[in-house]
């Protein structure tokens, strides 16, 4: 099929599956701290951190000049992210500067994405479904803000964070277009978003198992 054919296919069949990370919002949390605002920027941190580390990776080892363009934003845009998220949690009374996001090391998602050598696995795994994952897991958020009343949260959410994520899924999309254009390369690519995918479920289903972890921004 053509690039374009098979970009709409992708995109499809990610939707179809994204549905599945909705979170069953009666569920209670499990964990002996509260599941509010402050501890899911917590997480937040971590993806956002995480985020921006792979990007960088990833421009550093591409030898494809837009594609080292596309990265280079994402990575400010996802360092941003993680400054304005500090800035919210010291207006809610907690010290960023106290939470060390990668203590427990990278995980599975990351380490699935760092394990990707082709451009069109990465551009399909990060950009076009990784950052599609993060557009719903805000959107889940931002519900869950303004639930409990925290609308300085959702704000910068919806005006700020998601916008940006919308825009690395579409650079994710025009890569896609130039990139998947052989059999062998939209097969690569299919695996590599299908496998995103699955990881990103393992992931919300482990965190609301063990830790009753729902509603988180990102992925």
């Amino acid at each position: 099929m053509t690039a374009e054919e098979f970009v709409a296919a992708l995109d499809a069949e990610n939707q179809t599956l994204l549905r599945g990370l909705e979170p069953d919002a009666t569920l209670k949390p499990e964990i002996d701290g509260p599941l509010n605002v402050p501890n899911l920027l917590k997480v937040a941190l971590k993806n956002e951190i995480e985020a921006t580390e792979i990007a960088a990776r990833w421009l550093v080892t591409s030898d494809d000049v837009q594609v080292k363009l596309a990265l280079a934003r994402q990575v400010g845009d996802e360092a941003k992210h993680y400054r304005l998220i500090a800035e919210r949690l010291k207006e809610l009374g907690f010290d960023p500067e106290a939470v060390d996001p990668l203590a427990g090391g990278f995980g599975p998602l990351f380490r699935y994405l760092d394990s990707l050598t082709t451009t069109v696995e990465r551009v399909a795994a990060g950009q076009f479904t990784r950052e599609a994952i993060a557009v719903v897991k805000n959107r889940q958020f931002i519900e869950f803000c303004e639930r409990v009343g925290d609308r300085a949260t959702a704000t910068l959410y919806r005006d700020v964070i998601e916008p940006d994520e919308r825009y690395h899924h579409e650079l994710g999309r025009s890569l896609l277009l130039r990139l998947a254009t052989t059999d062998d390369a939209q097969a690569s690519a299919t695996r590599a978003a299908r496998r995103t995918l699955e990881l990103a479920e393992e992931l919300q289903r482990k965190a609301l198992s063990t830790a009753g972890i729902h509603h988180a921004p990102g992925c």
